[in-house]
């Protein structure tokens, strides 16, 4: 679930969502969504101060709770 919303969301964003990719990791801590996008598309998913990255782990974080589980985000370049 949590990894549909981070591709929806992530290839809503951007100018080439066929460019967008997203790995789920499991590890000791929990699991850890790896999303990649195009080279020119990281700072539309980032946005200014980090202000759209924060908002999407914070959905992510709502959605993950939800669950029960912990999850968090990595932005791959």
């Amino acid at each position: 679930m949590e990894r549909d919303l981070i591709e929806y969301v992530a290839k809503s964003l951007v100018d080439d969502p066929a460019a967008v990719s997203v790995n789920l990791v499991e590890t000791d801590e929990g699991t850890v969504i790896e999303l990649r996008v195009a080279q020119d598309d990281i700072g539309k998913v980032i946005g200014k101060r980090g202000r759209i990255a924060k908002a999407i782990r914070t959905l992510l974080s709502a959605a993950a709770t939800r669950g029960g589980r912990d999850v968090k985000l990595q932005i791959l370049d």
